[in-house]
């Protein structure tokens, strides 16, 4: 029985670590990517993971689909951020905390304690969201460093993202 709740306990931990399939969002700030045409040729993108380099990469995958489904070549990164809510202090936190109350029959009681934390995982949100503004065009790439070659960021990414 103690080995059958500590592989659960295992694999619990295990699915709240993992990322999430690539995919669209469920729902506003759910994981997954979403995406919304601004222009004619421009797009805001952005991708929600638990990881905040698969966030990244996913995003700069969803330009490159976004670009190719438009039927163009390159896409611009015009503007980006990042919101990495993974990070969190790791080690174990002491508390002291006093309290008091009034107990029943009008007697008082006055109560303190000592509290030894230890984490077991994230104690924040554990999301990361990469926001992409994009700029897509046909034709030859431009020489900025912030172009990217569509087919060449879909064949690139898709293995590793979709992962």
């Amino acid at each position: 029985m103690k080995r059958l709740l500590f592989c659960s306990a295992i694999l619990l931990v295990a699915a709240c670590a993992s990322t999430s399939p690539y995919g669209p969002a469920a729902k506003s700030g759910a994981m997954g990517y979403d995406s919304l045409q601004i222009e004619a040729d421009r797009f805001r993108v952005s991708y929600t993971d638990t990881d905040a380099a698969k966030a990244r990469d996913r995003a700069l995958l969803r330009a490159a689909e976004i670009t190719l489904e438009q039927g163009k070549d390159w896409f611009e990164v015009t503007n980006s951020y990042s919101s990495d809510d993974t990070a969190s202090p790791s080690g174990s936190r002491t508390s002291i905390s006093i309290g008091g109350s009034t107990g029943s029959y009008g007697r008082s009681s006055v109560g303190m304690g000592v509290g030894f934390g230890i984490p077991l995982g994230s104690s924040s949100s554990g999301k990361a969201t990469e926001v992409l503004e994009i700029m897509i065009g046909a034709g030859e790439k431009p020489d900025r460093p912030n172009v990217y070659d569509a087919r060449s960021v879909d064949i690139n990414l898709r293995g590793a993202a979709t992962s």
